[in-house]
Parts: structure tokens; sequence; C-alpha cells
């Protein structure tokens, strides 16, 4: 049987709990997992794709997503910056460069990291 490699990171990006929304190098919105559709459903969820991300953003967070976008274009070796920390969620946010097999930028996203412990049972299957 022959797997669709594209099915399987599709897979990856439905399956996490965390919000994950990826832009164009326009800043327009192309894809939302269901945890970033459920997450700003009081945003427009869903209906956000296709729209860019700076209208959903003040001026400064607008100005610094450009200058990341600018930084990542600079070099394939730039490709990851950690942004902010949310206390209230206690967690992490990074934006993310992503990158074609030649090493061009293609798109980029915004990586939510929780510092919680887990607090789901181990195998509880």
């Amino acid at each position: 049987m022959m797997i669709d490699i594209n099915e399987v990171y599709k897979s990856v990006l439905e399956a996490d709990k965390a919000a994950i929304v990826i832009c164009d190098l326009d800043h327009n919105i192309i894809y939302m997992n269901p945890a970033a559709i459920n997450r700003y459903e009081k945003w427009g969820g869903e209906n956000l794709m296709g729209q860019s991300l700076l209208n959903c953003h003040n001026d400064k967070s607008r100005e610094m997503i450009i200058k990341v976008l600018d930084w990542f274009k600079t070099s394939k070796n730039n490709n990851i910056v950690y942004t902010s920390y949310n206390e209230k969620e206690n967690k992490d946010v990074y934006m993310v460069a992503l990158r074609n097999g030649a090493g061009e930028l293609i798109a980029y996203y915004e990586k939510h990291e929780y510092r919680n412990r887990e607090t789901m049972k181990m195998y509880n299957i």
C-alpha cells in the first residue's frame, strides 16, 4: 500500500491540539487546523482562510510579523523566532519559516508551545 506523504503531513497538522495557522508570503491565511478554527471562532474561524493575517493584529504586531518574514528571506538558516510568552495560557510563541526541498521560503506559521504539564493519563487507552 502506497502512503500519500501529503496526507500524512496533513494528518499531523490536524491532530495537533495547538492552533496552527499557515500563511503564504503575502500574509494570506492558507491553512488552519481544527484547533485554530475553534480557537479563532469568535473572529471568523474557518472564514479567516484567504484573508490577511495582518488584519488580525495591531500595528506593532504587524510591523514585527513583516520584519520576521524579511529576516526569514535573508538566509536559509533563519527559520524560527521566539515572539512572545503568553502568561495567561503559559505558553511560548514562535514564528517558523516553511521551506521547500531547495530551501526556498514558501510560507510561515506561528507555533505555540505550552508549558503546562500534560493532565492526560499515560497510555489511557
